[in-house]
């Protein structure tokens, strides 16, 4: 007996079907999301492998209502777009990346943009503890799922309030250069020299007393 050609029927005048690939690939989008202020090379870390995972990421940048910014808006897209194509540069194959900035929740924007999750970055256990509760917060309110990156070792303890502080109290920028790129080391001078901004403020009173 002769096997059934796939898809036809035995007989006479049986042709052989043809079996057709239908492509299911789905665009992913992802957005990793914080304050970036300032954005480190920790950050940049996560951006980069997010590259290899994702067919786009948007590097959003958002409003921490808890925290009184030291760059504006306008500030951390202009160095965070500045870094990125640097990135892209260097790195040509991985997911294209374009920056953004958004007000109000993170799930709203990552409806509004067609996410399939939100990229976070974890430091340690008390961060996943965190991460862990806002994720399942946003699965339920949102059906967005997350993804954590746990960070590179070099940056475990790199933090942008960190650099904030090292900044302020009079630390030495040019030692800050194994947790942020040379451009934010030359804003966060700026910033450190500027007596009208809250970072120049501080680090005056510190010389003060």
């Amino acid at each position: 007996m002769k096997p059934l050609a796939r898809g036809g029927s035995e007989g006479a005048g049986a042709g052989v079907s043809t079996i057709r690939r239908v492509s299911t690939h789905r665009h992913h989008l992802a957005i990793y999301t914080g304050s970036f202020d300032p954005i480190t090379l920790g950050h940049l870390d996560v951006l980069a492998r997010s590259r290899r995972l994702f067919d786009e990421v948007v590097l959003a940048i958002g409003r921490n209502p808890n925290k009184t910014a030291l760059f504006s808006f306008e500030e951390r897209m202009d160095l965070a777009r500045r870094l990125v194509a640097e990135l892209v540069a260097n790195e040509p194959d991985g997911a294209v990346v374009r920056v953004e900035h958004y007000a109000g929740l993170t799930v709203d924007y990552a409806q509004q943009v067609g996410a399939a999750a939100i990229i976070r970055g974890i430091r340690n256990i008390t961060d996943l503890a965190t991460e862990c509760q806002l994720a399942i917060t946003n699965r339920q309110v949102a059906d967005v799922e997350t993804v954590f990156m746990v960070t590179g070792e070099a940056f475990a303890y790199t933090s942008s309030s960190l650099i904030q502080q090292i900044a302020a109290l009079g630390g030495s920028l040019d030692k800050l250069n194994t947790l942020v790129p040379p451009i934010v080391i030359d804003a966060l001078r700026r910033k450190r020299e500027d007596p009208n901004n809250p970072l120049g403020r501080l680090a005056k009173d510190q010389l003060a007393e």
